[in-house]
């Protein structure tokens, strides 16, 4: 980029400067083109003012400069080569305001500078470097204090680029009376017409809008600051530089025809003694692209433009920009090093600001806490439990009944003592084996904080889960039968044979290995259902012992006392129903492990609609089958429905029917009815196509924190932030049982800014955002690609948790206003720790 020689001498006429400094100016410019093309804003020097007195009459007025590394300030005379007068850079100049209150003494006084080659300017010059200070005496008369004012021009330089900041304007007390050698500090920042250097009174955005057919129109637009004006495209002669884009070549996509512009004003411009045509305020040029067949690539383009007032003008500038077609959004980035402008900063997983120990209110809202963990690990044991219960009915563990039993017939020679002794020790095999199968989770929390969360929320894992679900559905409607290969399961029978602690152990082995097909299923729930960072591997130990305690009792029991065998009744007609009947279970909650795949991983395949009334058809079917109008193969004839058939078939008729009022319109949120029974099992009713909502009840939340950071200070309020989980069943009890309570639903409307960050979200950071991050706790690096990653990343770093729901209140200075806390079920204790975090937030105003 340049200006020619007619330019030179028309702005040499048009602005009334010396050829000398014109070209001192434009030697700057060259330097800085580069930096000021990239719009990247440094302010490498920070300039303070004060005054010292030095007797009763005199005084010093300092400027001292703090320099950045690799930075320089030129000195006031910058070089005894002649030709620095008019192809140097611009030297540091003082001066003070005149008053009648001071005289200055002499000329401004400098520090001892470096005298070297400069490759800006190819000359020996003398320059200041990490720190310079400059001192003009004054003398004065009288005891009264008064304030004496001056302004700074400078130039500063690395070694490839420089910035020539505006004029800076300052003011200092001169105090008579202070004591000699006392140092006053300016009264008030220093004045900068921009104090960052640069001037920007134009600012590009970029955007693409999709035509169809492979035709998109990327859409700049220049908001303009008042007085100053864009020129139109269609300049010619001798006047300024017009406004032209331009589009890296690419085989991806092509330019259709000329960049379109609206009408410009045409008027007198007083820089140019010429009528021009321009843009104030707003403006907005069209260019359509055409990319190759199905291709959606990132545009390179660039905008060159010049702005002016009717006073000066701005040297012509290069904007650059990336333009994604895919997402119909636009960023300018730096040339020279590729990487965008204006865009997020580099996030900061660790806020210094928030300690954990010392939030503003420490002693309200502490009656409300997460769950602890010993009562979590008793409902995931008792969970468990339930469930070893449930497997003892399911065909493949009845049947071991008998084997265990007809195992220890063989050692009825015992004493009765020693007999019972054997069965618990056979029930604590069983209890010991369910425990172990938690084992290697314990070893991966090691890894990894997150391992857990990641393999409950992993997308082929519940895929996986979703067809193994469905694979034993049809196992238990008969159309096939799942075993394990007879060989192994011989040996292990084989050698339950040996007797004593090896047999008993070989037996409860076997009993884990034949049931399998009937306890996987049950397990696998158990599994997915406690692999969260709460607790993690430990709840899924808790949830695995009450299981296997659960199996472990009654084989223990019967093993004791093999009698009670003849009073059970023996495998037949009704065990095929239980089999068919979990059969239909299975469907569903293969339902949910896809589910959570769907929305981790934004496929929008299985949304709120699809997902119940699948539910719906399943519970109808089950009371249909139950009654007896659907058969299998396996099926005995039902020679009569009693009342238990009947009562359990018309039980998943009214669940189906319950299930349907989850269709119904809730007027006041916009959105379906959620329903209480299917908290955490179906997806958000705002998960939906009918009534799209991006936060629970319609809240009008944010899901990036750096985004709601600014809002907060924007609009004066604290920050809700929400660490949460697609797959998170307990935040969505939290959502749709406490936060739909109107007195915690309004506080959240009207006195937070709400971010709910998903940690388990699977969809890609962009390229440049992704990074290999290196924790500040622990030392370990994890790779941040995806946003859950960096949420997950910013949950542990900040809030020193890894669970979900984790809710925390944050001023929008980032200071944390009361204790975090998880899952809450008790609403009025929300309302307590929410009322809390509200007066925290008020006492900091």
């Amino acid at each position: 980029m340049y200006l020619d020689a007619l330019h030179l001498s028309q702005l040499e006429n048009q602005i009334g400067m010396k050829t000398g400094i014109l070209k001192k100016f434009l030697i700057a410019l060259a330097a800085i083109l580069p930096f000021v093309a990239s719009a990247q804003i440094v302010d490498p020097v920070k300039w303070k003012f004060s005054s010292e007195l030095i007797s009763e009459t005199e005084a010093d007025i300092i400027a001292t400069a703090t320099i950045e590394s690799k930075w320089h300030v030129y000195a006031q005379i910058i070089s005894s080569d002649p030709k620095a007068a008019d192809s140097g850079p611009i030297p540091t100049k003082l001066s003070l305001t005149k008053s009648d209150k001071f005289t200055t003494s002499g000329g401004w006084k400098e520090g001892k500078y470096i005298t070297h080659h400069d490759p800006n300017f190819d000359m020996e010059l003398n320059y200041f470097e990490n720190t310079a200070v400059f001192k003009q005496r004054i003398k004065f008369t009288g005891t009264e204090e008064f304030e004496v004012k001056g302004n700074l021009e400078y130039m500063a330089c690395d070694d490839s680029r420089c910035i020539f900041p505006d004029p800076v304007s300052f003011k200092v007390k001169v105090v008579p009376t202070a004591k000699q050698g006392e140092v006053i500090a300016e009264e008030a920042p220093a004045e900068s017409l921009n104090t960052t250097g640069i001037l920007k009174p134009v600012k590009w955005t970029v955007k693409s809008v999709d035509l169809g057919n492979d035709l998109y129109e990327v859409i700049f637009t220049a908001v303009i600051d008042d007085n100053w004006h864009v020129y139109s495209q269609k300049i010619t002669g001798d006047g300024p530089i017009a406004t032209s884009f331009k589009f890296e070549n690419s085989a991806d996509y092509s330019t259709v025809g000329a960049t379109e512009e609206p009408q410009p004003e045409k008027k007198y411009d007083p820089n140019f003694m010429m009528d021009l045509a321009f843009f104030s305020k707003t403006v907005e040029f069209k260019q359509r692209i055409k990319t190759a067949a199905g291709k959606k690539p990132v545009v390179d383009c660039m905008v060159n433009f010049m702005c002016c007032t009717d006073e000066k003008c701005l040297p012509p500038l290069d904007v650059h920009f990336k333009v994604d077609l895919a997402k119909g959004t636009g960023a300018e980035y730096d040339p020279l090093t590729g990487n965008l402008i204006g865009g997020p900063s580099k996030f900061s997983y660790s806020i210094p600001s928030i300690d954990l120990d010392n939030p503003v209110y420490a002693d309200c809202g502490t009656v409300v806490s997460a769950p602890t963990k010993g009562s979590s690990l008793w409902d995931l044991f008792i969970l468990g439990f339930l469930g070893g219960l449930i497997a003892l009915l399911t065909p493949c563990v009845f049947p071991m009944i008998p084997l265990t039993v007809s195992f220890f017939t063989k050692s009825a020679g015992q004493s009765r003592k020693k007999g019972v002794i054997n069965a618990a020790i056979y029930g604590g095999f069983i209890f010991g084996i369910y425990l172990l199968l938690s084992l290697p989770f314990h070893i991966f929390t090691s890894i990894d904080e997150n391992i857990l969360n990641n393999i409950s929320t992993n997308v082929p894992l519940n895929i996986a889960f979703f067809v193994i679900f469905i694979v034993f559905a049809i196992s238990f409607f008969g159309y096939f039968e799942i075993t394990l290969p007879s060989s192994l399961a011989n040996k292990m029978d084989n050698a339950s044979n040996v007797g004593g602690l090896v047999g008993s152990f070989f037996m409860a082995l076997t009993l884990a290995i034949v049931s399998f097909s009937c306890t996987g299923p049950i397990l696998g729930s158990l599994l997915a259902g406690s692999l969260s960072n709460d607790g993690g591997a430990i709840q899924l130990t808790a949830g695995m012992g009450g299981f296997g305690l659960a199996l472990g009792i009654p084989f223990a029991v019967f093993a004791a006392f093999p009698g009670m065998l003849k009073s059970l009744p023996k495998s037949g007609g009704w065990l095929n129903s239980v089999k068919v009947v979990l059969g239909f279970v299975e469907v569903a909650l293969a339902l949910k492990f896809f589910s959570q795949a769907d929305m981790v991983a934004h496929w929008n395949i299985l949304k709120y609609e699809l997902f119940l009334g699948l539910w719906i058809v399943v519970a109808i079917l089950t009371g249909l089958y139950i009654f007896g109008f659907i058969k299998f193969p396996h099926d005995s004839p039902i020679k009569k429905r009693g009342w238990f058939r009947l009562s359990l078939g018309a039980l998943f008729i009214a669940f189906g029917v319950y299930l349907a009022t989850g269709f119904t319109y809730n007027e006041k949120y916009d959105t379906f009815n959620s329903l209480s029974l299917l908290s955490g099992l179906a997806p958000p009713v705002g998960y939906s196509w009918t009534y799209k909502k991006d936060c629970p009840h319609n809240l009008d939340c944010e899901h990036d924190y750096l985004a709601a950071l600014e809002r907060a200070k924007r609009e004066g309020k604290p920050l809700f932030l929400d660490f949460t989980g697609y797959a998170c069943v307990n935040c969505r009890k939290m959502e749709e049982h406490v936060w739909i309570k109107p007195e915690v639903l309004s506080k959240l409307e009207k006195e937070f800014i709400v971010v709910s960050l998903y940690v388990d979200d699977r969809k890609e950071l962009p390229a440049e955002l992704q990074e290999v991050y290196t924790s500040m706790k622990t030392g370990k690096t994890k790779e941040i690609k995806t946003y859950g990653d960096r949420w997950s990343a910013f949950q542990i770093e900040t809030f020193n948790s890894n669970s979900q729901p984790w809710y925390c209140i944050v001023s929008p200075e980032e200071k944390l206003l009361n204790k975090p806390v998880g899952y809450t079920p008790d609403s009025d204790e929300y309302v307590k720790w929410l009322d809390c975090g509200i007066k925290a937030f008020e006492s900091q105003k």
